[in-house]
């Protein structure tokens, strides 16, 4: 049963550890949420006791890179012995490697001379454009179109999945250092995905009998009151509105950052409801989770959580990026998704960082990444064995490392699309050249010789035309096998 809110109650002596120090759960659900930001960090006291190097760093680069935390993600998932080394602080508060020391020094000097707003933001715009802003085509190649009119807060980049992005829905409970949707959350002009129209998603689906899945997303949807989500996920549930529609994906961080949303949150209860009724609807209801450190999941309310989303019918997938300084090592991976498993949660993608923000600071050399994943996977048991990766968001699609490994006497990295932009391509294994300090598919060549990779001269054909391939009429039925 869901618990309500009492008259909330702040401990005040948790300030060290990491951990629930002590709370029960109806004391965790006492708890209101605090946002924290570049305003008001320092008036908490772990916050305020840091060196103020460290409080310089935060100020600094959150002035480019967003930033927003909460008492929650403070208070119990961050040991403050171990900070600024704590895995959970480096994911959720900036530090200076997260920027080019050029970049650094820019801003640095702004902000210490108390430089107007108008210029600290025109140099902090300046530094985001220089930070690959929208990677794999997102921009320019994934947006669709519907009686000709582009529509900027869907994204159709594979045949059977369509992202949509609700405006409410465009900020998080706290924000995580390495997010590839960084800039939904900063004033860059035209990088932003939003829409509010739910009968325009309702219609595109009803034009494209393909699209399966819908993937709401941001930002994250659930901060998004319930009143406001059901708005959007009503009208795919009327009869006859989109009988095509087999799964409806809900990508959110607050299992993690504000598991109250589905405990103690005055409309919790609401919000379970709804989800039972997608899943009475007959259609799966997948959750999508980022958990990215074991710390996330060991409080009691992430767990109570975690029970009530399951009980609805709904299937929790969880996911996150394999990152450096982060969760990098074999161990910590598969702590993760052992705890994952034994709360009834499906472990489902390893990602590799994207190339974009803050990525100097977490990436890995693909062949670092493969290494870890293995070592991971092979430390589980089968249950756990469910994720993939390690896996690039490329332009092209999803593609898996599948390992180093020789062939004809060339040593090569196996890779194989898990999702393409043409469906022909899934499954194919292909080969580049070794290499390692790649760290993303551009950076990789193809082996033996070859010029490009199989699926090149067709994927430059694609992208000589903006938009979705999947709103073109030539391209609504299933491609040719281009083999």
């Amino acid at each position: 049963m869901t618990i309500h809110h009492s008259s909330p109650s702040r401990h005040s002596d948790h300030t060290a550890h990491r951990g629930d120090g002590g709370l029960s759960l109806q004391q965790h659900a006492e708890e209101p949420y605090e946002t924290l930001n570049l305003h008001n960090f320092e008036q908490v006291p772990q916050l305020a006791r840091l060196p103020k190097e460290l409080r310089d760093e935060i100020k600094v680069v959150g002035h480019v890179l967003p930033f927003k935390s909460n008492r929650y993600v403070v208070d119990h998932l961050i040991d403050w012995d171990n900070v600024p080394d704590d895995p959970m602080y480096r994911l959720t508060f900036p530090k200076r490697e997260m920027l080019t020391p050029e970049a650094y020094a820019r801003i640095e000097e702004l902000v210490h001379r108390d430089a107007p707003n108008d210029e600290v933001e025109a140099a902090a715009n300046e530094i985001r454009l220089t930070l690959n802003p929208h990677p794999a085509g997102q921009l320019d190649h994934n947006a669709p179109l519907l009686d000709g009119k582009r529509l900027p807060g869907m994204q159709h980049k594979y045949r059977e999945t369509v992202l949509f992005f609700p405006s409410q829905g465009q900020t998080c409970h706290a924000y995580c250092t390495f997010c590839f949707r960084w800039p939904q959350f900063v004033g860059l002009e035209g990088m932003k995905f939003a829409m509010r129209e739910a009968t325009l998603l309702r219609e595109y689906v009803h034009a494209h009998p393909d699209v399966s899945d819908i993937l709401f997303t941001g930002g994250d949807p659930l901060i998004m009151k319930t009143r406001v989500l059901r708005r959007y996920v009503a009208p795919l549930l009327e009869p006859g509105a989109a009988p095509n529609i087999a799964t409806i994906r809900i990508g959110s961080k607050a299992l993690a950052y504000w598991p109250h949303r589905f405990v103690s949150d005055d409309d919790a209860e609401d919000l379970l409801a709804l989800f039972r009724e997608v899943v009475d609807s007959g259609r799966q209801l997948s959750f999508m989770a980022h958990f990215s450190h074991p710390a996330e999941l060991e409080t009691p309310i992430v767990r109570e959580a975690i029970r009530l989303v399951r009980e609805t019918g709904a299937q929790i997938r969880t996911q996150t990026p394999v990152l450096r300084h982060i969760n990098a090592d074999a161990p910590t991976l598969a702590r993760m998704w052992r705890l994952q498993t034994q709360l009834g949660c499906i472990p489902y993608y390893l990602f590799v960082e994207r190339d974009t923000g803050a990525r100097r600071y977490f990436e890995l050399p693909l062949v670092k990444c493969w290494e870890i994943f293995r070592d991971a996977y092979a430390a589980v048991g089968g249950n756990s064995r469910t994720v993939r990766g390690p896996s690039m968001s490329a332009t092209p699609g999803k593609v898996q490392v599948l390992g180093v490994t020789e062939v004809a006497g060339e040593r090569v990295i196996a890779l194989r699309m898990l999702q393409g932009r043409n469906p022909d391509w899934v499954g194919r294994p292909f080969f580049a050249r070794y290499s390692d300090t790649a760290t993303w598919l551009d950076g990789l060549e193809p082996a033996f010789g070859a010029s490009e990779f199989f699926y090149d001269a067709e994927l430059r054909e694609m992208l000589s035309v903006a938009g979705s391939p999947w709103s073109r009429d030539e391209l609504s039925l299933p491609m040719a096998n281009t083999s």
